[in-house]
């Protein structure tokens, strides 16, 4: 496995749209290498969900582990929210916007339709820490960042600091 890096915002790669993904190749060695390699991403970042989009693939999947003991790992293959219920705040991060918190209103229960990992389709319904997860994780598939919540004034600020703080570790 290896570690692959994370795009970081404001890198306009992060707004690419990813395409949705042809079934057959997930029986290929690439996409199960590149799950695997993308749990390990997440893990040591460390973070709760990954989009391909966030790795620079812009391809519609993303892997998801809301477990303390990072052992239920979920892959989600051209994953749909089909229904959505319910309005909650929660404060998110992202792996792309390191350092930043801010709180962004998701719907409260949501059902997810996708394929697995091995191309089995799955539905399932969700709530809490893994809705707000499988929605911000959609978001990158679109290209959307949670900090497109924020107003315009709050997402430059975070531009800057993000700008400042690369400055600082270059130095």
């Amino acid at each position: 496995m290896a570690l692959l890096p994370i795009l970081e915002f404001p890198d306009p790669r992060l707004r690419t749209k990813a395409v949705p993904v042809d079934p057959a190749w997930l029986a290929g060695e690439e996409a199960q290498r590149l799950f695997d390699d993308m749990f390990e991403t997440m893990y040591e970042a460390p973070g709760i969900g990954l989009a391909a989009s966030q790795v620079d693939v812009h391809k519609r999947f993303m892997v998801i582990d809301v477990s303390e003991e990072k052992d239920r790992r979920m892959v989600f293959v051209n994953p749909e929210i089909v229904a959505r219920s319910g309005e909650e705040v929660c404060q998110e991060g992202c792996l792309s916007v390191p350092g930043i918190f801010a709180d962004v209103t998701r719907a409260a229960e949501i059902t997810v339709r996708a394929l697995d990992r091995h191309g089995e389709p799955f539905e399932l319904a969700a709530d809490g820490l893994l809705a707000v997860c499988i929605q911000h994780e959609i978001d990158h598939l679109d290209g959307k960042l949670f900090v497109d919540y924020l107003s315009p004034l709050k997402r430059e600020m975070v531009r800057k600091k993000l700008a400042k703080q690369r400055r600082a570790d270059a130095a």
